[in-house]
């Protein structure tokens, strides 16, 4: 048996096996380092980033690799969901490290517990076979479980975790299960494999569908779309600033590399199936994520229910791929392309919208309410333009990347023929524009309800600058952000 082992291709993997490399070595350093000297942990967590970035350009050569007996795949989409990856995990390292600071939870374990979950992320974006997906996914999941929880003396913190555990182990269970029935259909775990078994025929048809609603559900449970979607507001309110600034982030990125890898790659066959599921999926969780926003009066619950209309666009220009029995190449690289941009988009917006909450925190103060903003162009108009920017963006307003995203995804949409769907999504749109305005309104005509001057590092304070500016810049030039996604898909 020895004899017939074939060492793998490492090559392909090397930015996982840096920042696994890296997050070992921060655990023991982080063992020696006194508390005086705390600095340390976060400038090598963005050397691992940094490193990993590098590793991953230059493997970004429009070619794909297969490696560890076909269960990893390097191609450029992998690369580029990868880079987008390094860039949010370092905002969330930057933006966040203040707010840690001030209530002393920026121990070694933060840093580690971001470190693992991006390298679960790396492993989900790259997975090509079930069990290197399920083993990024929980990579993943545990080390966010873990940082929802990191302030242990809070209870609201403990609360969300508990609940944010039970129902990931029961969305796993589905998945598993959903990999099972479909393992037994068609006799593999890799994602090729199971597209050639129902090529050819040899897969029964009716098992395939039946894990395919168990797959279907474990995706939109990570996606948090309805009916997968009762965690997301309490996760989100519930965990420490810092934390759902990651949780709202970078995850989505694998999330809908996922998606893509399940649902295309593998069993594209049953699109008629799934298309239909997706379709369902997209239009409640753009209703029920817009409607359910405009109650709050807490921010980050705001942003939570926001993110489910968000990501319920995303699975629209998913399901928008296949058209009648003749599939158009062009027509499933631009549905694909645009469920691609509208994520990248999103966790462009979601992190300058967090990163704004944590700006106006400081010591034992959460600015996590409404009221918190009230007056914000008093206290710093600048900031205010750039807390508006990416209020407008979400909102889908002219000229801003959110416009051109959901832009995109109607186009999609409305070429597939979904016509009533992309009514539907454009009501809830205009409905959903009022709480983002709402926001806006606050800022600019109401009494600031605290005078307090606002205290960052220099650091933070340009890259929410900048992040601001990308949101508005890539809005006025969207064609290239949306090109790197379709020469990627292309090539992949």
């Amino acid at each position: 048996m020895l004899n017939n082992f074939v060492m793998p291709d490492f090559y392909p993997a090397a930015p996982e096996l840096f920042i696994a490399a890296m997050a070992c070595f921060i655990l023991i350093v982080d063992l020696f380092v006194g508390p005086a000297r705390r600095l340390l942990t976060p400038m090598l967590t963005m050397v691992a980033l940094l490193g990993a970035a590098i590793i991953t350009y230059f493997t970004f050569d429009g070619s794909v690799a297969l490696t560890f007996n076909n269960m990893f795949v390097d191609d450029p989409v992998a690369d580029l969901l990868k880079l987008f990856t390094y860039v949010a995990v370092a905002l969330v390292v930057i933006y966040g490290r203040a707010y840690m600071s001030a209530r002393s939870l920026d121990k070694g374990e933060y840093y580690l517990l971001l470190l693992f979950a991006t390298l679960g992320i790396m492993v989900m974006i790259s997975a090509y076979n079930f069990i290197s997906l399920y083993l990024g996914l929980e990579l993943m999941s545990l080390s966010l479980y873990g940082l929802v929880a990191i302030d242990r003396d809070s209870v609201r913190a403990t609360e969300a975790a508990m609940k944010y555990f039970v129902l990931g182990a029961l969305a796993s269970g589905l998945l598993l299960y959903g990999m099972s029935m479909i393992y037994g259909a068609t006799g593999t775990l890799e994602l090729g494999g199971i597209a050639q078994a129902m090529q050819t025929g040899v897969a029964n048809k009716p098992v395939m569908v039946f894990g395919l609603v168990f797959l279907v559900a474990g995706i939109a449970f990570k996606l948090g779309v309805v009916p997968f979607h009762m965690w997301i507001p309490d996760v989100y309110h519930g965990a420490p600033t810092a934390v759902t600034l990651f949780i709202g982030s970078a995850p989505k990125l694998a999330a809908f590399a996922m998606a893509l890898r399940l649902l295309v790659s593998g069993m594209f066959e049953l699109a008629s199936q799934w298309q239909l599921m997706l379709m369902i999926m997209a239009v409640l969780s753009i209703g029920l994520g817009n409607l359910a926003a405009i109650a709050q009066t807490n921010i980050k619950r705001m942003l939570a229910y926001s993110a489910i209309s968000h990501m319920g666009f995303m699975l629209l220009a998913l399901m928008s791929g296949v058209v009648g029995p003749q599939i158009d190449p062009m027509a499933l690289i631009n549905a694909y392309s645009s469920a691609m941009y509208y994520t990248v988009a999103y966790v462009m917006m979601s992190l300058g919208a967090f990163g704004m909450i944590l700006l106006l925190s400081r010591s034992g103060y959460e600015a996590e309410n409404l009221d918190d903003f009230k007056g914000l162009n008093r206290r710093s108009p600048w900031f205010a333009a750039i807390m508006a920017t990416l209020m407008f963006s979400m909102a889908g307003i002219p000229f801003f990347v959110g416009f051109f995203a959901k832009f995109s995804v109607l186009l999609a949409a409305l070429a597939a023929g979904h016509l009533i769907v992309v009514i539907i999504a454009v009501l809830f749109s205009l409905i959903g524009a009022y709480y983002y305005l709402r926001v806006v309104k606050l800022m600019y005509f109401d009494a600031p309800v605290d005078a307090a001057p606002i205290e960052a590092g220099f650091d933070m304070k340009l890259l929410l600058s900048l992040n601001g500016l990308a949101v508005a810049l890539f809005g006025i030039f969207p064609d290239s952000l949306m090109m790197l996604c379709t020469a990627a898909l292309m090539r992949s």
